[in-house]
């Protein structure tokens, strides 16, 4: 035979069709998957319980001070690039205005992050500096937050961004120890008087009872063994569940 024969005979071999996977007992890693692909990948009903939970931590505010309202006492730190004289640490006084170089008084409470880097980054650009970059970013939060404590997962104190409840309040704060129940025991300070009111987040989460919003000042106690420690007094006095009264 010829070279040019041998060399035909290789090329046809080499063009002759694989055969199918499957048909050698081998499985593709797909195979078998008779079922549609919206069904394989179809996420499983939460419970009413879970789905409460889930909410919550979803609405969750973001814990940075991005949408945060700056208020009295917060601690704010301002960098202007390449201007060392205007950066600092600076604190916002009780009448909400912060002292700076150049600008002087300026009003700070009442302004987010974003808004005071806007506002100060257009006084000066109009007057004393071109294309001036500022950076804001809260480092103390003092004049919006609740304190959390008890039998809690993250104690600790939280800064409000906006309008919070308290079943988000207890899911920023990683929710209930596993050996503790519901309970949570809310102070507030209202008009110079001291008012306290319980609350049952299980009854909350499965929509039995409503979800009140908490206020800056609020002290949250997690757990009734925890409230029991201070407060076993003035917990039997309490009226029903949700209602605040004099402490």
């Amino acid at each position: 035979m010829t070279r040019w024969a041998w060399i035909l005979i290789g090329v046809g071999a080499l063009l002759v069709p694989a055969p199918d996977a499957d048909a050698q007992g081998f499985s593709s890693p797909y195979a078998g998957a008779s079922k549609p692909a919206e069904d394989r990948f179809k996420v499983q009903d939460e419970t009413p319980a879970q789905g409460a939970s889930a909410q919550a931590a979803r609405n969750v505010p973001a814990s940075g001070g991005n949408a945060y309202s700056l208020g009295p006492h917060d601690v704010i730190e301002i960098s202007v690039f390449g201007v060392p004289e205007l950066s600092g640490q600076l604190e916002v006084s009780d009448s909400g205005n912060i002292q700076l170089p150049l600008l002087g008084e300026t009003r700070a409470a009442g302004h987010t992050v974003e808004s005071l880097q806007r506002d100060l980054t257009a006084k000066l650009g109009a007057d004393y500096l071109q294309n001036p970059q500022v950076r804001v970013t809260v480092k103390e939060f003092k004049s919006r937050i609740v304190t959390v404590s008890g039998h809690i997962a993250k104690p600790g104190v939280y800064p409000l961004t906006g309008d919070t409840t308290l079943l988000q309040i207890v899911a920023m704060a990683g929710g209930f120890q596993e050996a503790s129940d519901s309970t949570v025991l809310v102070l507030r300070q209202t008009g110079g008087k001291r008012m306290a009111a319980r609350f049952d987040v299980s009854q909350i989460e499965t929509g039995r009872a409503e979800d009140p919003l908490v206020q800056p000042g609020d002290t949250l106690i997690a757990g009734e063994s925890a409230i029991k420690k201070t407060y076993q007094t003035f917990l039997k006095a309490l009226p029903i569940a949700g209602a605040f009264a004099l402490f």
